[in-house]
């Protein structure tokens, strides 16, 4: 059970959903601590082959607790950003594709979240935004996938001035996916699942592993682990039922499984 979030399984589409509308869905430490038992207990349910990440009224999240980070010593702040970052790494961690789908407003920790899911729809009258330095407090951990998504010098903007941005001007940035009218939303977001979960669970969660591994790494040796993966990939029952299908003309049949299979020779 959880206090602070709701987790769903509604086919093959895995639902966490931040439930502290009064709260404005602040992270404090229960509710990440509970939304990171979420993403491994979906990641392991075998149905699940996306999950999606929301939030109930009027915001997706304004970011950490303020009210729990007040006049704390240096040891609770170290395990608070500790606990948010294991979060944050979970998102990349698990199999399936994470897509935030954000209305209202996402700032601080809430823009983070966003930043750290794989893909994100978002309604076109959301706001972004990193106002830590606003209060004293430099968006700092928010600034890690911020800076990978949208580029140093529009990071940077956002986290010296703290002024939000619209979902149109984050949709440019490379922040956002998909921008949609709010009524739209849901459908947009379901669309988006369709399009992925349509493919072989095994190859998207070999693909997602391999992409957050070399987009780090320096151009050659991206290539060395890229080459690696892919020949592994080419080994598989799905790579050779997708390879066959394509020559043959007709619909593949995926195994559905997230246990790379090897194919016979």
């Amino acid at each position: 059970m959880h206090e602070h979030i709701r987790v769903e399984h509604d086919g093959n589409i895995g639902r966490i959903t931040l439930n502290r509308p009064d709260k404005r869905n602040a992270l404090s430490s229960e509710l990440m601590l509970e939304v990171t038992d979420a993403l491994r207990e979906l990641a392991a349910t075998v149905e699940v082959q996306a999950i999606v990440i929301e939030g109930t009224g009027v915001a997706f999240s304004a970011g950490h607790d303020m009210t729990e980070m007040r006049g704390r010593d240096l040891e609770f702040y170290q395990d608070l950003f500790d606990t948010c970052i294991v979060m944050m790494e979970t998102i990349h961690h698990v199999p399936q594709p994470v897509i935030a789908k954000v209305e209202g407003i996402a700032t601080a920790a809430g823009c983070q979240l966003v930043a750290s899911c794989d893909l994100v729809v978002a309604a076109e009258d959301a706001w972004f935004a990193t106002p830590g330095v606003k209060i004293g407090l430099f968006c700092s951990t928010p600034m890690v996938p911020i800076s990978r998504a949208v580029g140093r010098k529009r990071a940077m903007e956002m986290l010296l001035t703290g002024e939000p941005i619209s979902a149109a001007t984050a949709q440019a940035w490379g922040l956002v996916n998909r921008v949609v009218a709010a009524d739209e939303l849901e459908k947009a977001t379901l669309e988006l699942v369709d399009q992925i979960t349509r493919y072989s669970p095994v190859v998207i969660g070999m693909g997602k592993e391999a992409f957050y591994t070399q987009i780090e790494l320096d151009e050659h040796g991206a290539y060395e682990h890229t080459r690696d993966v892919m020949s592994s990939n080419a080994t598989i029952d799905d790579a050779r039922e997708g390879i066959g299908a394509f020559l043959d003309k007709r619909a593949p049949v995926w195994s559905h499984s997230r246990t790379p299979a090897a194919g016979g020779s």
